[in-house]
């Protein structure tokens, strides 16, 4: 997939480029481009940054023009505002923590692909009446973990899901294992400590070590 062109996403790719997308809290934009680097460097290239900080699309509007191997992603999105401030900073996908109407249709208006949160079956028949096939679960481990997507497979066996909340590199592989996950969200790609002491060369090798998680597809 070439990451540089202006081409639309399909969520299925976001979610097949590697086994894990990291979910990244910013605090400072000093910190954007040489943390978005050593992710890169380490094969890690979709970055969602998480709208949980004043900093956020700052920092994603910086990644965006200087790190041309990445492909900057918004999560925490909510509000079809949110969706907008995103795409207008650089980001190209977009993932919320649950899902509505309005979010779905600001993310098409505003060319993001969209990995919609989802937690019980009511919220999956929802997204997918709205053409959503691609689906975060979310909190995945206080949600009910591997064996509620092991009990969704039957009646969605046309989803994919990326499960994110709780997921660390001791639960990751048996998520990865199942056939409807596609790819696990984690925050552990990037930890704070990390963060702070400029330590990108471990931010790079967790990177590499992710990369290398085995997956069913």
């Amino acid at each position: 997939m070439a990451v540089n062109s202006n081409a639309p996403l399909t969520a299925l790719q976001v979610m097949q480029d590697a086994p894990v997308i990291p979910v990244i809290v910013l605090h400072d934009v000093a910190h954007a481009v040489p943390m978005a680097r050593a992710l890169v460097a380490g094969g890690i290239r979709m970055l969602e940054v998480t709208l949980r900080t004043p900093q956020a699309l700052a920092c994603m509007q910086a990644i965006a023009q200087e790190v041309p191997g990445a492909v900057v992603g918004a999560g925490t999105v909510r509000s079809p505002a949110d969706a907008a401030a995103a795409a207008k900073a650089g980001a190209r996908f977009a993932v919320s923590p649950g899902y509505t109407r309005a979010v779905g249709q600001a993310c098409r208006d505003h060319g993001l692909s969209l990995l919609p949160g989802v937690a019980t079956g009511s919220e999956i028949m929802m997204a997918q009446e709205d053409g959503y096939t691609e689906l975060k679960f979310f909190p995945a481990m206080q949600a009910g973990g591997p064996a509620m997507l092991k009990a969704w497979s039957g009646p969605f066996f046309d989803v994919r899901f990326c499960p994110t909340g709780g997921v660390t590199p001791g639960n990751a592989l048996e998520f990865l294992a199942l056939p409807n996950v596609a790819c696990v969200g984690g925050s552990w790609l990037v930890p704070a400590d990390a963060l702070a002491q400029g330590d990108w060369a471990r931010i790079e090798a967790l990177a590499r070590e992710a990369t290398q998680l085995p997956r069913s597809q």
